[in-house]
């Protein structure tokens, strides 16, 4: 979603400078807010921000639009269970200024052990946005605003099964009309494949956190938590998930549910 801002909002797929610094990641603490907040402020073109906290945390201001991106939650774990297994956790901490280490998400459990216990983490949101109740705090809240004119919910699988339409749809939510011949190109460009193969200009990694750039663009496919669980598993994800958000948000979300 990031890239599709960028290329409607400079109309190119050859961006001016890498993606982290068009659309800086607000809430990332390695980088001082004060430095975000004067990057901001020194752009000339339309600001693209990147968060990853719930709408219910960020200031919603009505010249501003809102785009919130769902995944599948138990695709969404997975792929955190690997992001966390690639951070340099011992450059995180001197990053912070703590102690070399830091708290291990995943590293010590196989993905299946690890994703039963996520299913089944039952604390506040608030204290582990990450969980499956901190996921679907930030998508309860958003799905509250959908009409909201400014506020508007992407699925991930339908970003990966029909880029083009979407593509177009975040265009006119922007405002921005695109000449016919540019698409072609700026689909190629959003796509996964394209931006696995441009990792280290596209990565948001400009302090050296992760241990290999490539590996932020892992699969990108749909079904993976699914794969790891047993039926019956399955069947116990369904009902927590039915627990965690009402009846429409739950269908819309969880696309492979049978």
């Amino acid at each position: 979603m990031q890239m599709i801002c960028a290329l409607l909002v400079f109309d190119s797929a050859d961006l001016p400078a890498p993606l982290s610094a068009i659309s800086p990641w607000l809430d990332w603490l390695i980088t001082p807010r004060d430095e975000v907040v004067a990057q901001l402020e020194a752009q000339t073109h339309r600001r693209i921000i990147k968060t990853h906290t719930p709408l219910d945390g960020i200031p919603i201001d009505s010249r501003a639009t809102y785009i919130v991106v769902a995944r599948d939650p138990l695709d969404q774990a997975v792929s955190l269970y690997h992001q966390s297994n690639n951070l340099d956790r011992r450059r995180l901490g001197q990053l912070k200024g703590e102690v070399p280490g830091g708290r291990e998400i995943a590293s010590h459990r196989e993905p299946r052990e690890w994703l039963v216990e996520w299913i089944d983490w039952h604390g506040r949101p608030v204290e582990n946005l990450d969980s499956l109740p901190g996921v679907m705090w930030h998508y309860r809240d958003a799905w509250a605003r959908k009409d909201d004119h400014n506020v508007s919910l992407f699925h991930y699988d339908d970003l990966s099964s029909d880029l083009a339409g979407q593509m177009r749809r975040v265009a006119d939510l922007l405002g921005i009309r695109v000449d016919d011949g540019h698409w072609p190109e700026f689909e190629r460009a959003a796509s996964f494949a394209a931006m696995r193969a441009q990792a280290t200009r596209l990565v948001p990694d400009p302090e050296g956190v992760l241990i290999d750039q490539a590996r932020f663009f892992r699969r990108g496919t749909t079904g993976e938590g699914r794969a790891l669980l047993t039926t019956s598993e399955v069947a116990h994800y369904h009902e927590r998930i039915a627990e965690l958000g009402p009846p429409d948000l739950v269908q819309w979300v969880d696309r492979l549910r049978s």
